[in-house]
């Protein structure tokens, strides 16, 4: 669950824009924040508040932008053509988070978005796309030679979408996050979805890659150990998800792992003796192994559960 909003982006302090406020000493040095209040508002007011933005701040102070609620951001796609029509305005533009919202206002399975390949196309400078929320979320592969960090934060991420992105080229990216999460929130990525992200042939200066809050952690282990992918990261993240003894198994049985400076696998169904083998078999590893869970019996059944969900 994810219960707070960004107070900070790419380095930059969150700024939410008013129409007519006083604009900071130096308008550049803030991520732009657009939001309306009324999480049922007409699909106008926001169109306004983004006119409002462009109008009112200098287009070059425009670097980064989160975009907050919409307006019945469950249920009305988030209007991505509306940032695509003002690119030819901002070209300074960065770095954009789309859908900066918090459980109390929408779920994060819930959240609506189409299709954002037109927003990587107007901004061919663009370096980092964050996006969280997966509920009709479409991408066509494209290339792109701009982009370092491409997030999707989601609850269950479609075998589409990640197929889509194995299938795109982008020579710059350096971080790759995929939260997969589960069945039953759209969340059908298997492995052979994400053959063209862990063949990393696209991908050639990728050194941060997550494919975590996996339901399937331990099939996705399996496959990050023979990863062609692998050899050149720097941090491997299959965190938050469901990550038991035989995928920490067939993770250590691969490929070597000693070159990594980080592996993530906080949020985990482990035992002690299988973290300490991990931690054994990886010296000079900063290895995360915390918030170790316990499965949960209900009549007679277990039930374990990927960090974010619903």
């Amino acid at each position: 669950m994810i219960s707070s909003h960004l107070s900070s982006f790419t380095g930059l302090p969150v700024l939410p824009f008013t129409p007519g406020m006083t604009l900071p000493g130096d308008p550049s040095a803030v991520a732009w924040r657009l939001e309306v209040e009324d999480f049922e508002a007409d699909p106008a007011e926001f169109a306004a508040l983004v006119a409002a933005l462009r109008d009112e701040v200098p287009a070059d102070a425009v670097r980064a932008l989160v975009i907050g609620e919409w307006g019945s951001a469950y249920e009305r796609a988030l209007p991505v053509d509306l940032l695509v029509e003002a690119a030819e305005k901002w070209t300074s533009l960065r770095a954009v988070f789309l859908a900066d919202l918090v459980s109390e206002q929408c779920e994060i399975s819930w959240l609506a978005h189409g299709d954002i390949t037109g927003l990587l196309a107007a901004y061919p400078s663009l370096e980092v796309l964050r996006v969280r929320g997966a509920n009709e979320l479409r991408l066509d592969p494209v290339r792109h030679a701009g982009l370092r960090e491409l997030v999707f934060q989601t609850g269950g991420l479609p075998g589409s979408m990640v197929r889509a992105v194995g299938d795109c080229d982008l020579p710059a990216l350096e971080r790759l996050e995929l939260w997969l999460g589960r069945q039953d929130y759209g969340g059908d990525t298997g492995v052979d979805d994400l053959a063209g992200v862990l063949a990393g042939t696209r991908l050639p200066a990728l050194r941060h890659l997550a494919v975590c809050n996996a339901e399937f952690a331990n099939h996705i282990a399996a496959a990050v150990a023979a990863a062609p992918v692998v050899p050149r990261l720097e941090v491997l993240d299959l965190s938050k998800g469901i990550l038991t003894d035989s995928g920490a198994a067939a993770l250590l049985a691969g490929q070597s792992l000693t070159h990594l400076r980080r592996l993530d696998l906080h949020h985990h169904f482990l035992t002690e003796g299988v973290c300490e083998q991990i931690v054994a078999a990886l010296p000079g590893v900063q290895v995360d192994l915390s918030e170790a869970q316990k499965v949960e019996v209900y009549n007679g059944r277990e039930y374990r559960f990927t960090a974010v969900g619903e």
